[in-house]
Parts: C-alpha cells; sequence; structure tokens
C-alpha cells in the first residue's frame, strides 16, 4: 500500500523517557467495535511500539505482541538498531532478539537508552525479564547477547519489564502487576565487577504503580494510573477493572538509596480516576512530567511540575491550541531540554498525532510544530522520543500494522520531516515446486494432520507490498480449459492464480479497487457464470467491481495490472457479496456508506447478465442484528430441495445476522418473506453459516465467543433446518484449540472450516450431529493457537481436482490437499 509522507506543521539530548502506553488507551476502542471481522482496533504490537534514541543510535521496538491487542502472539519480539550516518540519515544497522524471549514474551514494548546503556523490557517472558546492552559507534554487544535482569521478587502476573528507565548508571525496570495490582519498580546498580545486581524495591500507593518510568541522575519519576491494565487485559468490556485515583510519585537517590520526594496529583480534584496521569511520564533538567491521556473526554493534557521550597508544585498544563476530544494526547512523552514531544494516537479518528512543544524564557510551554497526522488506524504518535534536533515518532498501525517510523529534524526554518524507517522484514518463503506431504505434525514448520502442503506463495509475491493482508477468497474452473485458479482478495486489489499446476502457482496479476475507493483490511469475492463480483467494506464508494474471468485464459508476461470489466455502483461499502448460482442473483450484505444500504440486510442484485447487473430489491428483518436493522453479516441463498414440503423449490436465505440467524424466502424479490429467527446462548457475534448438501443442517460459526470467554474452544453450532419455520439448535460441537472461527463451508461429508490461527481444519460430518475433525493444517508458523484475528480467512474446496485453497492474512495464499489417513 503506497504510504503518503507525513507532513509537519511548524512555528517559527539525551534520550527521553518513553512511555509504555500499550493497553489502556486501546481499550475503549475494542469495546465500541461493532465490526466483527478482520482485525481489531486495539493496541498494535508491531514495529514502532517503542522508541528509544541515545548517542547517535535509534533503538525501534518491535515485541510481536501485546496483551490485549486480539492479535495472538506469532512472532518472536525484536527491537531494531538505526545509525545516524554522516549525512544526517537514520540507517537500518542491526536486530536484537533473544531465544530466551520467544513468542509471547513481549520483548521490545519497552525500551530506555541513556549513557551508551540499553534497556530492552519483556514482561511477558514468564513473570517478566529485562535484558541490557551496551552500545557504542561500533554497534551493541549484541553478538554477546543481553545480560538478563530479573526479579527475585516477581510472581506470576507480575509483569516486570513493562517499563524500563536508565541513565547509563542507573536501572529502573516496572512491574505494575505485581502486588495484586498495585505494582513495584525495581532498581539495578553494577557492582565492581560490572554485574547488574538488584539494588533495591520502589513501591506506590495505588493501582498500576510503574506503568511508566523515567530516570535523569538522582531524580525518578514513576507512573500510577490508577488502573491494573492487567484487568484491562483480561477482562471482558461489561466487567471493566477497578479504577483508582492516578498520580505520579517522585523518588530522589540520597546516599545510594531512592526516596519518596513527592507525590504529585492532577490539577483538579478528585478527578484522578478519570485522567489516567501517570500513564507516560518523563523527568528533564529537574522537571517532571506527566501525560493524562483520560483528562477532559479523552482529550488529554500533559501536566508539568517543578520542586520549589521542597515542595513539588503544578508549573504548567500542557495542551494543543485545539484540543481534540477522543485523541488521548499524553498517551507518550519524551523531553529533552525545553523540548517536550507529545503523542496523541487517537487523534482524528485512531490517524493520531504528535506535538512538539518548547519552553521559552517566560516558563511557558508553546506549540513549535504538529506532526501528521497518520493515516485511520496507524496510531501515530504511539511512541515518542527526542534526541537534541530529531523527534521520532512511531505510528504501529501504518502499513496494516506492521508499523512504521517517522523521523523529524530542526533546522533554521522549524522542524522538517526527514526519514521513514522500517525493520527489514521476516517474509516467510514460497514452497512450491513439489508437494510435500505431512510428516510427524509438520511440513515446511506449518503445523499438520492428514492435510499435505501442495504449495505456498507469500503476500509479498502475490503483489502484496509491505504490510498487506490476503482476505477473502473464492474458485473457478474455466469450463473452456479446464484451469483452476484461485480469485484472492488483498486489503488494495483482488490477485489472480492459475493453479494449473498446483505445485508451481503463478500469479497472473490484479485488479485494482475501484477507483473512488480506499484501501481496506475487508474484501470479499465471489464468482458467477465467469464473471468475478467483489466488495469492499469501510472502502468508500467501492460499489461491485465485476471481472470477466475469462481474461485469464492468455495472459502474456504476468503479472499485469487489469481492468474491471463493469461496476454497479448501487452499493458503496458492503462487507460481503453472496450469490445463488441457481438463480444468478447476487445479494450484498453489510452494506454502509452509501447507496441503498437496506438496513444492512439483502441488496438483491440480477446478475443474469454479469457485466450489466440490475437492482432488483431489499430484505431486511429488524429484529435481528445489532442495530435493530437487520444488518446481515454473511448469508447463503439457495434454491431449497430440503425436507420441508412447504418451501421446497423456493429460494431460501440464510442470513447470519450478528445476533440470530436469519431465514428468509426471497423467491419474489418484491416481497421477500421473514420465516424464521433463532439465536442461542452465550452468544458471541453470529458471523458466517453454511448448508449441508441434503439442505437439512446448518453449520453456523460465532466469531467473538471464544475472545469474550463464552467458549474455551471454537464453537460450531449445529442447527436442525428441517422446518425452516423453526430452526432448532441440536448441537454445540466444540474444536480442539482456542482460536476463533471465520468462514466455513460445506462439501458432501466434510467441512471445511478457516479458524485463524489454527488455519484449516477439516470435519466430517457424515453423522451431521456429531461432526469429527478428521484433518488440519496451520497457516500460522509460531504461535499458540489462541483466540483472536490472525491467520487463516477462508478456504475454497470445491475444486474437481481436490486441492484446497486457504487464504491467510499475514501469510499468503496455501494451497493444500487432503490426504487419506495414513498408518505409521
Amino acid at each position: 500500500m503506497p504510504r503518503p509522507r507525513p507532513f509537519v506543521r511548524s512555528r517559527s539530548g539525551a534520550s527521553a523517557a518513553l512511555a509504555l502506553f500499550p493497553l489502556l488507551f486501546a481499550a475503549p476502542v475494542v469495546a465500541q467495535t461493532t465490526a466483527a471481522d478482520g482485525l481489531s482496533l486495539g493496541a498494535p504490537a508491531a514495529f514502532a511500539t517503542s522508541i528509544a534514541a541515545d548517542g547517535g543510535r535509534l533503538f525501534v521496538g518491535r515485541p510481536g505482541a501485546v496483551a490485549m491487542f486480539p492479535m495472538p502472539l506469532n512472532r518472536q519480539g525484536s527491537v531494531h538498531v538505526f545509525a545516524l550516518g554522516s549525512d544526517g540519515a537514520w540507517t537500518w544497522s542491526e536486530r536484537l532478539a533473544e531465544e530466551t524471549a520467544g513468542v509471547g514474551a513481549g520483548y521490545g514494548a519497552s525500551v530506555a537508552a541513556g549513557g551508551g546503556l540499553l534497556v530492552v523490557g519483556a514482561a511477558t517472558e514468564g513473570p517478566g525479564a529485562a535484558y541490557v546492552y551496551r552500545h557504542d559507534s561500533e554497534g551493541t554487544n549484541a553478538g554477546a547477547g543481553g545480560t538478563r535482569l530479573q526479579w527475585s521478587g516477581a510472581s506470576a502476573g507480575a509483569m516486570f519489564g513493562t517499563a524500563v528507565a536508565t541513565d547509563g548508571q542507573t536501572i529502573l525496570v516496572g512491574a505494575p502487576g505485581a502486588n495484586e495490582g498495585a505494582g513495584a519498580v525495581v532498581w539495578f546498580e553494577q557492582s565492581a565487577s560490572g554485574e547488574w545486581e538488584e539494588a533495591g524495591v520502589l513501591e506506590g500507593q495505588g493501582i498500576g504503580f510503574g506503568t511508566a518510568l523515567a530516570v535523569e541522575g538522582d531524580l525518578a519519576v514513576a507512573g500510577i494510573p490508577g488502573m491494573n491494565w492487567l484487568a484491562m487485559a483480561s477482562a471482558p468490556p461489561s466487567q471493566p477493572p477497578d479504577m483508582g485515583p492516578a498520580s505520579v510519585r517522585v523518588f530522589r537517590r540520597e546516599d545510594g538509596q531512592w526516596t519518596v520526594d513527592g507525590d504529585l496529583a492532577p490539577p483538579s480534584a478528585g478527578a484522578g480516576a478519570q485522567t489516567l496521569m501517570g500513564a507516560a511520564v518523563a523527568v528533564r533538567d529537574g522537571m517532571a512530567y506527566a501525560g493524562a491521556p483520560f483528562a477532559e473526554q479523552f482529550g488529554g493534557g500533559v501536566y508539568a511540575f517543578a520542586e520549589e521550597g521542597g515542595q513539588w508544585e503544578l508549573a504548567g498544563t500542557i495542551k494543543p491550541p485545539e484540543p481534540e476530544p477522543g485523541s488521548l494526547f499524553g498517551a507518550a512523552l519524551a523531553a529533552d531540554g525545553p523540548d517536550l514531544l507529545v503523542g496523541a494516537p487517537m487523534a482524528g479518528g485512531q490517524t493520531g498525532q504528535a506535538y512538539a512543544f518548547r519552553r521559552d524564557e517566560t516558563g511557558e510551554w508553546r506549540q513549535a510544530a504538529a506532526f501528521g497526522p497518520g493515516e485511520q488506524f496507524n496510531f501515530y504518535g504511539f511512541a515518542v522520543a527526542l534526541a537534541q534536533d530529531f523527534a521520532f515518532v512511531g505510528a504501529p498501525g501504518a502499513d496494516l500494522f506492521e508499523g512504521v517510523g517517522f523521523v523529524f529534524e530542526r533546522g533554521a526554518d522549524g522542524w522538517e520531516a526527514r526519514d521513514e524507517i522500517a525493520d527489514e522484514g521476516e517474509a516467510v518463503a514460497a514452497v512450491t515446486g513439489m508437494e510435500r506431504e505431512c510428516e510427524d505434525g509438520a511440513v515446511e514448520g506449518f503445523g499438520c494432520s492428514e492435510v499435505d502442503l501442495v504449495a505456498f506463495v507469500p503476500v509479498g509475491e502475490l503483489g502484496g507490498e509491505r504490510g498487506m493482508i490476503t482476505n477473502d477468497l473464492w474458485g473457478w474452473t474455466d469450463p473452456q480449459t479446464g484451469r483452476e485458479y484461485a480469485v484472492v482478495g488483498r486489503a488494495d486489489a483482488t490477485a489472480f492464480v492459475d493453479l494449473s499446476d498446483p505445485a508451481n502457482p503463478v500469479y497472473l496479476g490484479e485488479l485494482p479497487l475501484s477507483s473512488a475507493a480506499s484501501t481496506s483490511l475487508w474484501r470479499d469475492v465471489k464468482v458467477y457464470d465467469g464473471h468475478a463480483l467483489i466488495v469492499s467494506d469501510n472502502a468508500g464508494a467501492h460499489g461491485m467491481q465485476v471481472f470477466d474471468l475469462t481474461q485469464l485464459r492468455d495472459v502474456e508476461s504476468p503479472p499485469v495490472v487489469f481492468e474491471e470489466t463493469a461496476r454497479y455502483d448501487g452499493i458503496h461499502s458492503a462487507h460481503n457479496i453472496v450469490v445463488n448460482e441457481e438463480t444468478g442473483f447476487a445479494y450484498a450484505v453489510g452494506s454502509s456508506a452509501g447507496g441503498d444500504t437496506c438496513g444492512g440486510g439483502l441488496h438483491m442484485i440480477d446478475v443474469r447478465d454479469p457485466a450489466s447487473p440490475v437492482f432488483a430489491g431489499c430484505f431486511a428483518d429488524p429484529s435481528t442484528g445489532n442495530a435493530g436493522t437487520g444488518y446481515s453479516h454473511d448469508a447463503q441463498c439457495i434454491v431449497y430441495q430440503g425436507p420441508d414440503e412447504e418451501h421446497r423449490g423456493r429460494e431460501i436465505c440464510f442470513g447470519a445476522n450478528e445476533n440470530a440467524l436469519s431465514v428468509a424466502d426471497v423467491t419474489d424479490k418484491d416481497d421477500p418473506v421473514a420465516l424464521a429467527t433463532a439465536s442461542y446462548p452465550n452468544i458471541g457475534y453470529v458471523h458466517q453459516g453454511w448448508i449441508t448438501d441434503d439442505h437439512a443442517y446448518f453449520y453456523v460459526n460465532d466469531e467473538l465467543d471464544e475472545l469474550a470467554g463464552a467458549s474455551s474452544k471454537t464453537r460450531t453450532l449445529v442447527w436442525d433446518v428441517r422446518d425452516l419455520d423453526d430452526p432448532v439448535l441440536v448441537k454445540e460441537h466444540f474444536g480442539a484449540t482456542a482460536s476463533s472461527d471465520h468462514n466455513l463451508y460445506v462439501r458432501g461429508d466434510f467441512m471445511y472450516q478457516a479458524n485463524y490461527t489454527s488455519g484449516l481444519r477439516i470435519l466430517d460430518i457424515s453423522n451431521p450431529e456429531n461432526p469429527e475433525e478428521v484433518g488440519h493444517f496451520d497457516t500460522v508458523a509460531g504461535g499458540e493457537d489462541e483466540p483472536g484475528f490472525a491467520g487463516a480467512w477462508s478456504v475454497y474446496p470445491y475444486f474437481e481436482s481436490g486441492i484446497l485453497i486457504v487464504s491467510s492474512m499475514k501469510e499468503g495464499l496455501f494451497v493444500l490437499r487432503k490426504s487419506p489417513p495414513r498408518v505409521s
């Protein structure tokens, strides 16, 4: 995805402490999100989640996991080092990682640098850990690995390493989960022999002490935001964690011991529990700064404190000239001399912003520049750092959650954009040339059972740029040549892959998204009469693209860029497109942003002449859907030939309508009729479903029940629909893992499920009320099969050759084959 260069609006040290604020600002977004597909909008786990600078070196964390973000752990954390060259440019130098800090350790979620020392937190490596490195003009001591610090008093859930701070002489490590959520801060000093030793433990009064830290010489500050963010990470929105007063505790070192020097409170009496003050802190030149991102309707603020006559007093409140509610200004802080850099990662509706302030001779802070904004969900300003005339801003949501860092330099005319930085990438290599048998539970690093790997094509070889994901897919068999093709959605286009030699897939090219549309995580495609019908959700005026697939027969010099055959503009954005190949009607569901949305229900389109689609009507059952409009997230429409004689031969649509299963007769497009609705216990989000070949049973997946804790394993709902007017839930089938389920399809006696982190699961449904798993292929190499949004998006099982194709979001396209059971 092309990335616009950030801009700086200008009005005209040593590394600052960075606040680790990975979860707190994300929670309101997660709680308010109603779209149940794709990636959540919470805190990212990507490059530029944390930043520190010191001595011509820039250290950028990529933790690979954050506890609350519902993208399960599948990548080892790392820190990427950039060096300042003689030309003033920052170039990638090396990557730091630790064997002991494996997937899920959170290595890199917090970084601090100063005095030639780098400290990296790994708060979820057991009860937590931190790693220490020395660095100089030649790089770091990474070759020998970092010195691993642990706290002797850490217990499960301590999250030791959540925040780190150093000035090159002292190391402070925060453990906000310790002491039942009250928190603790551990300080380390270097012995005469050069070993780092635990020197003492600092305590605070409140909840979450040690969430953010900063140190300068004999002065240290620790944030007590008044919230146990560990509880927030695990508790459902209906059960928010306890909140208490927010504050910052100041410590001073005398005779080698740290003692309390003052407690700083928000300026508004009684407002502490609402401000989240202390979620970010900084200290510079004897002044303490505290970010309060929840203050004033989540618009935020930064409070500056100075010591006067032995007492710490409020010295000023810092805000942008035009405060924006919901921006979370103050979520990240950095200070260097008279300069202050402040992140507001939710400004502009999750685009984010950062602001530079300078204190003048009168002691007033004045805005010197505004950096950004980012694009939507970039969380621009999530992390910030200052080093003399350089400012660094992290946008971990950029490039579809891969993350980008932005560098600005101050010159005679003010601050100017300088560089964009990113990690070197760790793309998975393609696997082609021959089929590879699943042996001993794995093939090419992917877990499996009774499913062989025919080929794998990574996103980058499907035309995707850095950060791009694949989403939905479908298949097409050319009736003239017999060739099989994969039609694969990307966030910015639709890719076409020739599978005539399935072990050697050929990427033929792409159809870009509509000219009036914007890149979106969601794209959905179905095929009718040799034409692909393509929609996209949250994509502006995308409409439904129509593409004549016969163009794939004679592609010269692939890949090529195709043009759409036609475009239907009766809708703008839509979450899914449904096709009944027997009748020649398509149904856009989850429509929004313009056109006739039909309440988000069935927007019916006559596609019998695919190149000339015609609006045919609407259907929505307002007794369903979370908004009471009949919103349908997905559907299947068939000519019913099942046991219910009353409805046999009628066109029936089964809708997955968020909070209910909807059954409707749409034979008469001018007068569609609701037949039934049905719900079930512990509902999370009715996502999608498919009917058995005999039209007697309908299988439904619930995408959010595992995340919400309503189901400990992947749950599939089995509905008896032999009486269409009275669907009956006859079985809750629980899978072998805890992963969230996404899309499922039925062919004959088998159900094929794309279940995010656990990949493809194949179930024998010859006994329809008692499915039994008979094979699987995990498309995510590494990590646990936990609830959340990463991995397998969809599966297409209808090729006559027997190959199965699966799209996996960050990975790409898998070509698989169910193998017969093997006897060892």
